[in-house]
């Protein structure tokens, strides 16, 4: 019996409209595929967003919280079995499995931190050279390598990154180590923060330190007792006050000379001689072969007017300072001494390091400016004690071609 028109036409009509279910689930799939991209594009997506989100963790720099959040995403870019992040003193974080591995790991780093150079230990070696308790942990199926890739900020070594897998081949090697350069990265972008802040704060502290609200009140109150018994002693200290806040007003150069910031300071002694009469002795001890020294503006005035309102103030009776410059090789040593309450060396251990605020900004502000100009090595040194005076050493290169007074 012949099909009829009216089950031919709803045979049609249900092939017409698979395909069009066909068509439509085949075009939804293109248009995915299109979104997502590539396999490589896919990886390289993947990758960059893992990479990001470390960076986040560690621009505060190589500290516990932020490896242990960064070393997730870095174990899924370099795809290994353990990833652990050191400092130079210990493990900052450790994801994934290889944990019996985690106590050998400073000794097993040791000569990565101290050389610099990536180091490679293969499945054989790894847990011989970490000792028998690791050893005992492990099976023969589960032994792994390991590659230790240095961290460097600039030339220090800063720490390291490990990776464990069961095999050390060429693309873990140089993948850890791109990992580990790309840490550092972040470690510099984290102290370049930290140094930007510590010079905007050294800035602001030298703005308030550059002239003491004290000593201007002091002053003119020094002046104006003179003005009816000594009108012309009156007005030389007047011309005095004139010069040393002119100079210290100054808005040209982060450098002068020490002759010239000698000058200031005889101009600040002369006007609190005026306040403290005798009880203000000053004795100077000065080498005429390092006048021309270049030195940071204003480092040498604030560490006498220290001397002056820490120092001797409280102190009864007559008072002693004496300042010497000397030749000391390639650089010219500027000690500060006086004889007078002296100062607690923790509290102002403390204040330097801006761990506490105290009175002696003057010195905080001036060792701040010398370690960033100079280097760590080269702040103030300070002896001091409760009742027994104090001496401030500075020592600064003779030659600096960059520093133009």
């Amino acid at each position: 019996m012949p099909d009829s028109p009216v089950i031919t036409a709803a045979a049609i009509a249900v092939i017409a409209m698979a395909v069009a279910v066909v068509v439509g689930v085949g075009l939804k799939v293109l248009r995915s595929f299109r979104e997502l991209g590539t396999d490589a594009e896919r990886a390289t997506y993947k990758t960059l967003h893992a990479a990001s989100r470390a960076g986040q963790h560690l621009r505060t720099g190589l500290n516990p919280a932020g490896a242990a959040k960064a070393s997730r995403q870095l174990r899924t870019i370099l795809g290994c079995d353990a990833l652990a992040i050191t400092d130079t003193s210990g493990v900052l974080a450790w994801d994934g499995a290889a944990e019996e591995l985690r106590p050998a790991l400073m000794g097993l780093a040791a000569n990565v931190l101290e050389g610099g150079h990536t180091a490679v230990i293969p499945p054989g070696e790894l847990y011989m050279l970490a000792g028998d308790a690791a050893s005992r942990a492990i099976t023969p199926d589960l032994e792994r390598a390991a590659v230790i890739a240095p961290i460097k900020a600039g030339s220090r070594v800063v720490g390291a990154v490990a990776a464990f897998a069961p095999a050390a081949g060429a693309g873990l090697v140089r993948a850890t180590g791109e990992v580990a350069d790309w840490v550092a990265a972040q470690v510099e972008l984290a102290e370049l923060d930290a140094s930007r802040t510590l010079l905007m704060e050294a800035e602001v502290r030298a703005l308030r330190a550059q002239i003491s609200p004290h000593f201007i009140y002091n002053s003119l109150n020094a002046i104006a007792s003179f003005i009816n018994t000594d009108p012309v002693r009156a007005r030389e200290l007047v011309v005095e006050f004139a010069d040393f806040t002119r100079y210290s007003f100054r808005r040209h150069g982060d450098f002068t000379t020490l002759a010239e910031e000698l000058r200031c300071i005889d101009r600040y002694l002369l006007l609190e001689r005026a306040r403290f009469g005798d009880r203000l002795q000053v004795s100077l001890r000065i080498a005429p072969e390092v006048l021309s020294t270049v030195i940071p503006f204003l480092s040498l005035q604030p560490l006498v007017e220290n001397a002056v309102r820490h120092g001797l103030e409280a102190k009864e009776g007559p008072g002693h300072i004496t300042i010497a410059a000397n030749d000391s090789g390639a650089f010219a040593e500027v000690t500060i001494e006086d004889d007078g309450v002296g100062m607690d060396p923790e509290q102002l251990r403390s204040m330097l390091a801006g761990h506490s605020d105290g009175d002696h900004v003057g010195l905080r502000n001036v060792d701040a400016r010398l370690r960033q100009v100079y280097g760590e090595d080269n702040g103030l040194v300070i002896e001091t004690a409760p009742g027994e005076g104090t001496l401030i050493t500075m020592r600064v290169p003779k030659s600096q071609p960059g520093h133009d007074a």
